[in-house]
C-alpha cells in the first residue's frame, strides 16, 4: 500500500482588513494572508484540495486585496515544483467556490471535481452580498453562460472542461481522506481530514476558520452566509480534532502558516 503523502503549495498573499477577519472585534487595518492549496498523493490518485486565487482575476476585479504572487505560485508552477505536470492531478476537492479557493481549477483539465452540491448550486445563484466572493467563475465556464456573464480570454479555459461531482454528508472519499460539512462561512462548504502514517491526521478547516486567532476567539470572519451556522461549524471542527486527535491547519493564519512546511516539505 502507498503512503499517503500531503504538500502544502504557497499560492501567495491577499490584504483585508482586519475587521473583516475578525468580524466586529478588529483590530482593523490591513491584514496580509496566505492563500495555499493542498496536494493529497493517495494510493487513489492525486487530490486538490482548493487551488488558490488568480492574479489576473484579483487585479481585475478586487485590486484592493493587493495580491502578491510571482509565476511560481501559480498551480502550474507550484507542481512544476514537485515535479508534475497539470494533467496528473486526477481530483479537486473545492471546499467552497469562493474566489481565492478556486482560482486555479481551471489548470486541472484533467481532473474530476468534487464539492457540495449546494455549493455548487450557491455559485451560480449566490446572494446578492456574496457577489464579490462567487465573482471568479471560471472553474464553470457553463455557470458563468447561465449567469450572463463573459469570461475573459485565457489559454487555460481552452483546455478546461470541468466534470463534477456532487456531494453532500460527511464523506470519506477515500480512505483515510476525509470531508467534513461544515457550513455558515457559505452554503455548502467542507472541510478535510487526512489520516498519515507517521503523524496525527492533518484537519483543513478552509474557511470555516481563517486562523488560530479566531478559533480561540470563537470570531467569525465578515464574510459568510449565516454566522450562527459558522460559529457551530467553528465548534464542530474544535470537536473533530479532539475526536480525531487531529491537528488543525488554518486556510488565512499568516501566524501559523510560518510553522507550516510548504512545497517539497512534505507530510506523511
Amino acid at each position: 500500500m502507498k503512503d499517503t503523502k500531503v504538500y502544502l503549495l504557497d499560492g501567495g498573499t491577499l490584504v483585508i482588513d482586519g475587521f473583516h477577519a475578525f468580524w466586529n472585534r478588529g483590530p482593523g487595518g490591513e491584514l496580509r494572508f496566505p492563500c495555499y492549496a493542498v496536494l493529497v498523493e493517495h494510493e487513489d490518485g492525486r487530490y486538490m484540495f482548493d487551488t488558490g486565487y488568480d492574479f489576473d482575476h484579483v487585479m481585475r476585479v478586487l485590486p484592493f486585496e493587493k495580491p502578491i504572487q510571482d509565476k511560481a505560485q501559480t498551480i502550474p508552477g507550484l507542481l512544476a515544483t514537485l515535479g508534475l505536470k497539470t494533467g496528473d492531478i486526477n481530483y479537486v476537492i473545492n471546499s467552497h467556490y469562493h474566489f481565492d479557493h478556486c482560482g486555479g481549477n481551471k489548470h486541472l483539465h484533467s481532473a474530476c471535481t468534487i464539492c457540495h452540491a449546494k455549493e455548487l448550486e450557491a455559485s451560480g445563484n449566490c446572494q446578492p452580498f456574496e457577489h464579490l466572493g462567487y465573482s471568479d467563475l471560471s472553474f464553470s465556464p457553463e455557470i458563468a453562460k447561465k449567469k450572463g456573464k463573459e469570461l475573459p480570454p485565457d489559454p487555460a479555459l481552452d483546455m478546461y472542461t470541468p466534470k463534477f461531482q456532487t456531494i453532500t454528508g460527511d464523506q470519506e472519499i477515500a480512505k483515510g481522506l476525509w470531508l467534513f460539512e461544515t457550513p455558515g462561512h457559505t452554503a455548502g462548504h467542507y472541510s478535510m481530514m487526512v489520516e498519515l502514517k507517521n503523524r496525527r491526521p492533518m484537519l483543513f478547516s478552509a474557511d470555516a476558520c481563517y486562523s488560530k486567532k479566531n478559533m480561540d476567539m470563537m470570531c467569525i470572519s465578515s464574510f459568510h452566509l449565516d454566522p450562527v451556522a459558522s460559529l457551530k461549524s467553528m465548534q464542530r471542527l474544535k470537536d473533530l480534532a479532539v475526536k480525531h486527535d487531529a491537528e488543525l491547519f488554518y486556510s488565512h493564519d499568516p501566524e501559523s502558516f510560518k510553522a507550516y512546511q510548504t512545497g517539497t516539505n512534505l507530510y506523511s
